[in-house]
């Protein structure tokens, strides 16, 4: 039975929304799979009655989709809005369609805005044939602009739009494929919407928040009261209001960019009134004091604080602060117009250069005049790294920075970020995640082919950080200033670090393994227990993602499969199931009992062991000229043998069992030095799990080549 809707409940709000993102952002379903279950067999059918679903519908609905036991209240009003969104429906009428809600959950999803349209199209397409009439496609948009007015966006400039396209009787060919005459005609449209449902320039990021002292709003100039997530404040400029006054016209966000080539070159302070208690103003050097509302202002760009009146005197340059180097400031970025040529001649459309312009992920143009001798960061984020570290650091640097030099990698990746600045001279770049996301980032930048490479810095929120680690930022991020992180980069020096290529050719076509994750290794490659290890950890946390959500329960998973291998010893022998040559020269390992061989570039391996172990002193001059040779195999050369992560050789080691790498961990031993060269060559006999970087796989018989 449907649960009776409780007419006293309210509408949604923006804070009821920004809940529900929340919801949507950790849940590993989509809407496509949650459908199914209301079919005709599945387990949810009883709560479908023809295109509708009742309340209790409903809510099982957001317990599948979401994964959790939806708020009641919060369910109700959800509920009504989607009531009150079908202009079709009967008043008395207590259910809602499921297409609706199905729409307008699959378009907050992560993903592409043209696969989003073919799932709503093929939504909406009753018989499959193709054909959407205008009540369809007015559904589709209804749905982007309910999402956008819970948001307070002005939708009004785009509600016109839709009765000038010609939706009427557009067909698909006989294949039921989606045409691209039907695609673009409704993309026209529904493009401008999605554009609309990203960050605008002057548009708060709003986020609720918690407030341990006395905070007062911004737009009713009244406290926020309550003992959890008061109110809602913008991540950007800090803006503060209570979740019912967000719809109130509030004062424009912070801008990111100026509006002409004029006003470039013209750094001036962006002040935001309010929430300045008990801070000294940095013009007359005195405590701001609370006068039981909006105290004092603050300066976007170099977080400075005033008083009304301070701020109020002759007006002073803005100098960014203490982190001037880092900042791309909105006088430092102005639109430009970009003229498109027109496709006349031989029925063949000019092309034009893009690579003198900055493009944002938006499609705007803009150009870039950064402040003289500094040096802009460009920061990346992986918002899943760390448990939920990556979505503080992402709202962090989004207030520290202009929001324009921070991007989330979940949404859409690297290639925003590196499009944006590949103009840019002199710009460094902040990977905030593990050892897998940096590989993603350097393997970017390799194909982005830019004019000049960036330098890279890390900030590990990742399980190992074993890359970190080597660069001295650190085994794992755990809460530090930010602004201090950043001043560290500004006074860091450069490292080369070397990179190896991968080559696997499987002995037989019809042999098929999994697919190799990556082609290029930065850290190490291994072979046999500790890839076991990792194979049963990446396939468990692909099942369950839920049970790896912090660095201390992914470190106790490993720790459980560690166990399991020492029983099993799956890799026992491995001798007898590899060949290994270094430059042509063949490792002679039938003397040796091994469970595993790894190749090292960096000296830190699953999380801070050193498998090749500390060298020995002996003579420099020796060492040197020992190490001019493309290959090293003689053990009592090996053990003066230093590493190096830019001389351009790897290290090869045996690992004994699981057991040893604990010992290795813990620094009582090292793993066995069996060469260093410039070039190994690998082959299998036999299905043997492998990794790079972390990334697990299982190999079928194969020749492996590394090569720089």
């Amino acid at each position: 039975m449907s649960t009776p809707t409780n007419p006293e409940v309210k509408e949604l709000n923006p804070v009821d929304f920004i809940q529900l993102q929340q919801y949507i952002e950790y849940c590993s379903l989509k809407v496509k799979d949650v459908l199914r279950e209301f079919d005709k067999d599945g387990r949810l059918a009883q709560h479908r009655h023809g295109e509708c679903i009742n309340e209790e519908g409903f809510r099982q609905f957001l317990k599948t989709y979401l994964e959790v036991d939806f708020p009641p209240d919060l369910c109700q009003r959800l509920f009504r809005s989607f009531q009150n969104s079908e202009p079709t429906q009967e008043d008395d009428t207590k259910e809602v369609f499921l297409k609706d809600v199905s729409c307008y959950f699959s378009l907050l999803e992560d993903g592409q805005p043209r696969d989003k349209l073919e799932f709503a199209f093929r939504l909406y397409d009753r018989d499959g044939n193709g054909v959407l009439d205008s009540s369809e496609v007015d559904r589709i948009i209804a749905q982007m602009m309910h999402a956008a007015e819970y948001l307070d966006w002005d939708v009004s400039e785009l509600e016109p739009v839709s009765p000038r396209i010609p939706w009427f009787n557009m067909k698909t060919p006989q294949s039921r494929t989606f045409s691209n005459k039907l695609i673009q005609n409704v993309e026209l449209v529904l493009l401008l919407l999605i554009s609309f449902m990203t960050q605008k320039d002057g548009q708060h990021l709003w986020r609720m928040k918690n407030f341990n002292k006395p905070v007062y709003c911004n737009v009713c100039q009244s406290m926020l009261l309550g003992l959890r997530k008061q109110g809602l404040c913008c991540t950007c400029c800090k803006y503060t209001v209570h979740g019912r006054c967000a719809n109130k016209n509030p004062a424009p966000c912070a801008r990111t960019y100026v509006k002409s080539k004029k006003e470039t070159g013209v750094p001036v302070h962006d002040w935001v009134s309010g929430n300045c208690d008990s801070r000294k103003c940095d013009r007359c050097q005195k405590k701001i004091k609370s006068l039981q509302g909006l105290t004092g202002k603050h300066c976007v760009w170099c977080h400075t604080m005033r008083h009304d009146e301070c701020a109020a005197l002759e007006p002073t340059e803005c100098t960014c602060g203490t982190l001037r180097d880092h900042i791309l400031p909105p006088w430092a970025i102005y639109p430009v117009i970009k003229e498109r040529p027109n496709n006349v001649k031989n029925g063949c459309s000019a092309s034009t250069d893009d690579g003198d312009f900055n493009i944002t992920p938006d499609g705007q143009v803009l150009q870039i005049s950064p402040v003289p001798n500094t040096h802009p960061l460009l920061v990346f984020v992986n918002p899943k790294s760390g448990g939920k570290q990556g979505e503080r650091v992402l709202s962090k640097f989004q207030y520290l920075l202009n929001p324009r030099q921070v991007y989330n990698l979940s949404s859409g990746g690297p290639g925003a970020g590196l499009s944006f600045f590949r103009n840019l001279q002199d710009y460094r770049i902040l990977v905030c995640g593990g050892d897998g996301t940096v590989g993603w980032i350097l393997d970017a930048i390799d194909k982005a082919n830019l004019l000049m490479r960036p330098p890279v810095a890390v900030l590990p929120l990742g399980t190992g950080n074993d890359l970190a680690r080597c660069l001295r930022w650190g085994g794992g991020y755990d809460g530090e200033d930010l602004g201090r992180i950043l001043r560290d980069i500004e006074n860091s020096s450069l490292v080369q670090m070397d990179r190896w290529s991968v080559q696997v050719i499987p002995d037989e076509v019809q042999e098929k393994g999994d697919p190799v994750p990556y082609e290029i290794i930065n850290n190490y490659f291994s072979i046999g227990v500790d890839a076991s290890i990792a194979h049963r950890f990446h396939t468990m946390r692909e099942k369950h993602p839920q049970k790896f959500n912090s660095r201390m329960k992914n470190k106790l998973w490993y720790f459980e499969f560690a166990t399991s291998e020492t029983i099993s010893a799956s890799c026992k022998k491995l001798s007898e199931s590899l060949t290994i040559e270094c430059c042509g020269t063949p490792l002679d390992l039938s003397n040796l009992s091994l469970e595993g061989i790894a190749v090292l570039n960096i000296p830190s391996m699953h999380g801070g062991s050193n498998l090749w172990g500390e060298t020995k002193k002996a003579d420099i001059k020796g060492q040197a000229s020992q190490e001019e040779s493309e290959v090293i195999v003689n053990p009592d050369i090996l053990k003066v043998t230093s590493q190096d992560l830019s001389d351009r050789r790897l290290e090869v080691v045996g690992l004994e069992g699981a057991m040893e790498m604990g010992q290795i961990y813990t620094g009582l031993k090292s793993a066995v030095r069996l060469a260093k060269t410039s070039q190994i060559t690998i082959r299998t006999k036999k299905p043997l799990p492998m990794q790079i970087d972390g990334e697990p796989w299982m190999q079928s018989p194969s020749g492996f080549l590394q090569g720089l």
